[in-house]
């Protein structure tokens, strides 16, 4: 008698994983699932929602239908923030020969899934894009103004970067799972614009499909693009110009610096005009303020990713006022030394400045903000 095999039966990894990037998309994700059951017919596949510890319970939808259903699964990120990241993540996590990236909000045409299986199935492109502009329609979804910046956008990111895509700023594609595994160590983590990274690392060596569809309306929820996504745009624009020579979070950094100068020239002026006895009490109290406002738009804005709030945002701002004085100190001290050398005194100034950025920025970086 033949004793039966312990080794359980396997399956194959799925021909397609649909990467579901999320942030408080629990109304959206049942939707989604069930769009993709009907677009996908004689297709398998799997769909990966990646979700950035939404406080909605996003993930915890997501993984009582992936417990009914062996499609469906689910990456909860934690101390991680960022569209692009999000995407990797999901991409990396595939066993899948092809991964597709669409929003988990239904404005993507679902249905243009199964063309672009078929593209790839015939060996001949290596990404395929889904295009709001061959036609010369963007559909119900757009703004007036989302428009125009969409538009301007792909035109300033075709020329600076030669990226040769109707629609670069897409956020619906497909690809070969290979292609990401070259290209993900060389692609940014940050920013919203995965695709432009994608086209633009990789745009001496794929070969690209782009495919016409009509963006719709977002079925529940509020849109995550504002104003911080032209911050997001610009550093990926200064990345790839420079060859992550530059980073951007330190010019960013430099300058909410710049600003800071003049909310301690303004303070400076108030306290002068009330009258407040001392000239060395006005400009410590400048300081402070002017410490504070590089603070509150650094957390903001160059650290949006890793914003702090509650009490860890009074704490980060205790530590940012005790780095920023040590900075100061090290800004005086290294201006008196290069002074002391003989050259004029701008280029002292100057020397001590950038000293005093640099320390800023490192030790901050390191201590306020860093990853959690």
């Amino acid at each position: 008698m033949t004793a039966p095999s312990l080794v359980p039966m396997t399956e194959p990894a799925p021909e397609l994983s649909v990467i579901l990037p999320a942030f408080n998309e629990r109304a959206n994700i049942p939707v989604m699932v069930e769009r993709l059951s009907r677009a996908l017919d004689g297709i398998d596949w799997e769909v990966i929602v990646v979700d950035d510890n939404s406080p909605d319970g996003t993930s915890a939808l997501a993984r009582d239908l992936g417990s009914r259903d062996r499609r469906v699964r689910c990456i909860r990120r934690v101390g991680r923030r960022g569209l692009a990241g999000a995407c990797i993540e999901g991409m990396l996590a595939s066993s899948a020969p092809y991964v597709a990236v669409m929003d988990a909000d239904g404005q993507h045409d679902e249905t243009l899934l199964a063309a672009m299986v078929t593209k790839l199935r015939q060996c001949e492109s290596d990404l395929v894009v889904a295009s709001r502009y061959i036609d010369g329609a963007t559909g119900t979804g757009f703004s007036t103004g989302r428009a125009k910046a969409s538009q301007w956008s792909t035109t300033l990111a075709r020329k600076l970067l030669k990226v040769e895509l109707t629609d670069p700023m897409s956020g619906f594609f497909m690809l070969r799972r290979e292609v990401i595994e070259d290209l993900a160590p060389k692609l940014s983590t940050q920013g919203f614009k995965i695709l432009l990274d994608i086209a633009a690392t990789g745009r001496e060596v794929l070969r690209v499909t782009e495919l016409p569809y009509v963006f719709g309306a977002r079925l529940a929820g509020e849109s995550k693009l504002d104003a911080r996504v032209a911050l997001d745009f610009g550093q990926l624009l200064l990345a790839k110009l420079t060859h992550d020579a530059v980073s951007y979070r330190f010019v960013l950094f430099c300058l909410v610096g710049l600003s800071g100068i003049g909310a301690h020239m303004a303070t400076l002026a108030v306290l002068h005009g009330i009258g407040v006895p001392g000239f060395g009490l006005q400009q410590t109290i400048a300081t402070m303020v002017a410490i504070a406002w590089n603070y509150v738009f650094n957390n903001a804005y160059t650290y949006r990713d890793q914003r702090l709030s509650g009490w860890a945002f009074a704490r980060g701002l205790i530590e940012f006022q005790l780095i920023c004085s040590v900075g100061a100190i090290s800004n005086v001290g290294v201006a008196s030394l290069i002074y002391d050398g003989g050259p004029t005194w701008w280029i002292a100034g100057f020397g001590g400045a950038v000293m005093g950025a640099v320390w800023n920025y490192t030790v901050s970086a390191a201590v306020v903000w860093k990853a959690h």
